[in-house]
C-alpha cells in the first residue's frame, strides 16, 4: 500500500501475550494488567543483565503457555533488546528449540518484531510465531549513560528506562487481535546529540512514519481509537503533535504515549518511561486487555527507537532514530 506500508491479507492474530514488569512500573495503572509483577528488580539473579534475560525468557514461555501451545509447536521466535549484540534475546533463545531471528530496533523493537513475525505468517512460512522484547533500567543506564554507583543527577529532559518485558504469540488463525498491516519506518536524524533527550531525538522519526502511514492508507486519524507511540515521553509527545500538525495532520484527539502512561506520577520520572520494555509491557498488558474486552477496536501502534551506541556517542555522532507502525484491529 503506497510507499512504505504492507497490508497483511491473512491478518495474523495475536492469540496470547505475556508480560513482566519491575516494582516501579507496577505502581501505576499498568500494574493491574501485568501478568508477573516483580518484587525484586534483580529477579533473583546476580546481575542486572541476567535479570533482563530471565524476564525475556519468562514472557516468551508465558505467551506460549497462555496460547495453549507447546514449544515444539512454535515455528519461530523474533526478538531483540537494547544490550550489546542483543544478548538478552540471544541468550533467552537458547532455552527454546525454536528458529530464532534476532532484530534490533532499539525501543522500536516490539513493533519491528511484530511486523516481521506477522509477515512470515502472512506469507505462509510460519503458522505460529512469538514476538518479544524487554529492557532493564539498571543495565541500560550503565551501558548508555553512567554507572548507578555514581549517583548522577538526571536532567529534566530525561526519561526512565522501563524494567520489563513483553511477548505476543501470533498465529495464522484463531480468536484474537488482528494484525492488519505495518508501515516500516525510515531512519531520521535531526541532529540531536543529547543522550538524555530521547523524546526530542525520536519524535521526528515517529512523525515521519505516522505521516507516511496515513498517506499510504488514505485514512484519517479518526480511523483509529488510539494512535499509540512507543516511548517519546511528555516532551517528545508534544514535539510529535507539533510536527504532524505542521504537515496538516492533527493526531491530538487520539494520541497517547506509552512512556507517559506507564508510571503513576510522571513528575517523579521527569518525562516518563523509555526503553524497549516500555511499549512491550504497555501493549501486551494494558492495551491488549482493552482490545480483548472490546473497549478498543483499532490501534495504530508506533514504537520508536534511538539507534545510538556508546561508540557513536563517544565519537560525537548525532542520534539517528526510527519508528515502525503496526495496525491492530479487534
Amino acid at each position: 500500500m503506497g510507499v512504505q506500508t504492507i497490508r497483511f491479507r491473512s491478518e495474523p492474530r495475536i492469540v496470547a501475550t505475556s508480560t513482566v514488569a519491575g516494582t516501579k512500573e507496577c505502581k501505576g495503572i499498568i500494574g493491574r494488567y501485568v501478568e508477573t509483577a516483580l518484587t525484586d528488580d534483580m529477579y533473583g539473579e546476580k546481575t542486572f543483565e541476567k535479570a533482563e534475560c530471565k524476564m525475556l525468557s519468562k514472557v516468551i514461555e508465558g505467551a506460549i503457555a497462555n496460547g495453549g501451545c507447546k514449544r515444539e509447536e512454535i515455528d519461530m521466535l523474533v526478538s531483540g533488546d537494547l544490550l550489546n549484540q542483543i544478548i538478552s534475546a540471544s541468550f533467552a533463545a537458547r532455552d527454546f528449540t525454536v528458529p530464532f531471528l534476532g532484530v534490533y530496533g532499539a525501543c522500536s523493537t516490539m513493533a519491528e518484531s511484530l511486523a516481521v513475525a506477522a509477515a512470515f505468517i502472512d506469507g505462509g512460512f510460519a503458522k505460529r510465531a512469538v514476538a518479544a522484547t524487554g529492557s532493564h533500567f539498571a543495565s541500560a543506564e550503565r551501558q548508555y549513560r553512567y554507572p548507578l554507583e555514581l549517583g548522577c543527577t538526571r536532567p529534566p529532559q530525561a526519561q526512565w528506562t522501563v524494567t520489563g518485558a513483553g511477548a505476543a504469540l501470533l498465529a495464522s488463525s484463531g480468536n484474537g487481535v488482528r494484525v492488519t498491516g505495518a508501515t516500516l519506518g525510515r531512519v531520521v536524524d535531526y541532529g540531536v546529540t543529547d543522550v538524555n533527550n530521547m523524546g526530542a531525538a525520536m519524535a521526528p522519526a515517529a512523525a515521519d512514519t505516522i505521516l507516511r502511514h496515513f498517506r499510504d492508507t488514505q485514512r484519517e486519524p479518526s480511523y483509529y481509537d488510539l494512535i499509540v507511540t512507543g516511548d517519546l515521553g511528555a516532551l517528545g509527545s508534544r514535539i510529535l503533535k507539533d510536527l504532524t500538525w505542521e504537515k496538516g495532520l492533527d493526531i491530538s484527539k487520539n494520541h497517547v504515549d506509552c512512556g507517559e502512561i506507564i508510571y503513576d506520577v510522571i513528575e517523579d520520572e521527569f518525562q516518563g518511561g523509555s526503553g524497549a520494555g516500555c511499549s512491550a509491557v504497555v501493549l501486551n498488558s494494558y492495551l491488549y486487555s482493552k482490545m480483548q474486552a472490546g473497549l478498543l477496536g483499532r490501534i495504530l501502534f508506533v514504537a520508536t527507537g534511538a539507534l545510538l551506541s556508546t561508540v557513536s556517542s563517544g565519537q560525537g555522532e548525532s542520534i539517528p532514530c526510527i519508528a515502525h507502525a503496526v495496525s491492530l484491529e479487534r
